[in-house]
């Protein structure tokens, strides 16, 4: 029997922290290589420490001799985003960074199995396992615990670059210790904040002075009572943060990218990667259809799996589970999403639109629960399916 009354941690980590900053990175190139050609292949890594950057991966174009012209722009792209990031650290800062290219040709034997040629459709460009997942605890189909997590470090960040809060540093985590009664999310039993600051002389104290009224409207009214425990910095000063900090890496997040720990991941990262990928792609889709299975009232709870073959086009598998919260039976719902979208990897990309230059702002706070946007940005988090679902079942 599923549990009703239980305590469920989940954390988040800002755009300035180590991890991201590379996330945030890989992406900006992807999105570049994706705005001259929309069917470019791209897996770019990134990794990042003091005063040092280094991009590889590989990129296919139509036209790989073109390949060249687009490398100079990589330290750009990445001296960019360190900027809007907001690092003008002495050890890190985006004018006097080292940034090393090390992109290169895709590999023609990954090609091979991935692109559409005579009889044969386009292929998957990995095997692999992908989960999508939604609750209706909250108005973004998204577990509590991650959604609010991510809130207050956007918040946050918010502030901070705005110049509202100008002794806050890039460099953030948060998490959150959330109460369910009943099976709903009730209130907070510990609040963890850790924030960079710029001003050696701040005490935890003073940084919860700051960063408490933000935290307050951030959260649901109710949630922080007097039981609730806090901890800011807990271990005092964090002044130096970033990759200055501690080395990051690309695809290091993938929990916080997606539910938090609140349902199953598959173990692929997303930064990096263009939407042939299904690590990337059929995690959206499976999102994109757990979300709809909810929001069409047919369970308050989904989990969709989706697995697939190098250069195989067609999911090996289809599995759907709706946590005993369903009013339609999983098989009928698995059946009903075989009939309604296309899962092959081109069919996923045109549904939702995914060649496009929309992956940067995917970087931080989260690939799940975000608003769509007017130029195709989080077009997974649509709802328009859920009428074509139901009348499927």
């Amino acid at each position: 029997m599923t549990r009703m009354n239980y305590t469920f941690t989940s954390e988040s980590v800002s755009e300035g922290h180590p991890d991201k900053v590379c996330d945030r990175i890989s992406d900006a190139v992807l999105d570049a290589f994706l705005a001259e050609e929309p069917e470019a292949r791209v897996a770019a890594e990134t990794f990042a420490t003091t005063n040092r950057v280094v991009i590889g991966g590989e990129v296919g174009l139509s036209d790989q001799d073109k390949l060249h012209d687009y490398m100079g722009k990589i330290d750009e792209i990445a001296r960019a985003c360190i900027k809007d990031i907001g690092y003008e650290q002495e050890k890190f800062h985006h004018e006097t960074v080292e940034v090393t290219n090390l992109l290169h040709e895709q590999s023609a034997h990954i090609a091979q199995g991935v692109d559409a040629s005579g009889e044969k459709d386009e292929g998957a460009g990995d095997q692999g396992i992908m989960f999508g997942f939604a609750t209706n605890e909250t108005s973004a189909l998204m577990p509590a615990p991650i959604q609010y997590s991510h809130a207050i470090l956007r918040r946050l960040a918010e502030v901070r670059k705005n110049g509202t809060e100008p002794a806050l540093g890039p460099d953030a985590k948060s998490q959150l210790s959330v109460i369910y009664e009943g099976g709903k999310p009730v209130g907070i039993s510990s609040l963890v904040l850790s924030t960079q600051h710029l001003d050696e002389s701040l005490t935890s104290n003073d940084i919860r002075a700051i960063v408490e009224p933000y935290i307050r409207e951030t959260l649901p009214d109710g949630w922080l009572t007097e039981n609730t425990v806090w901890h800011v910095n807990p271990t005092g000063k964090f002044v130096i943060g970033g990759p200055d900090g501690d080395a990051g890496l690309t695809g290091r997040k993938i929990i916080v990218d997606t539910y938090g720990g609140a349902a199953p991941h598959g173990g692929g990262a997303f930064s990096g990667k263009d939407p042939t990928k299904v690590d990337r792609s059929a995690a959206y889709a499976a999102r994109y259809l757990a979300k709809n299975v909810v929001a069409a009232g047919m369970a308050d709870k989904c989990t969709i799996q989706l697995s697939y073959a190098i250069g195989v086009s067609k999911p090996l598998s289809i599995y759907a589970d709706t946590h005993g919260t369903g009013e339609v039976e999983p098989a009928a719902i698995e059946k009903a999403i075989d009939q309604v979208m296309d899962l092959t990897p081109r069919g996923i990309r045109q549904h939702l639109g995914l060649n496009r230059p929309i992956y940067q702002r995917t970087a931080a706070y989260g690939h799940f629960g975000r608003e769509p946007e007017a130029d195709g940005g989080f077009s997974w988090e649509r709802t328009d399916l859920a009428e074509a679902l139901k009348k499927a079942v």
